[in-house]
């Protein structure tokens, strides 16, 4: 069986910065590619009228 041991690990202790970071790109470039398709589509029905 495994060997539950307990850690040093504190509970909201960790550094998050970086993945704080990388999350709000990441929202971001997705709101920006929402964004650019609703244009996309916005322009081909035009278009197409």
């Amino acid at each position: 069986m495994a060997d539950h041991q307990q850690s040093d690990y504190k509970h909201g202790s960790m550094d998050i910065r970086a993945q704080e970071k990388t999350f709000t790109g990441f929202i971001r470039m997705a709101i920006w590619g929402v964004v650019i398709s609703l244009l996309i589509l916005i322009i081909a029905g035009l278009a197409n009228a």
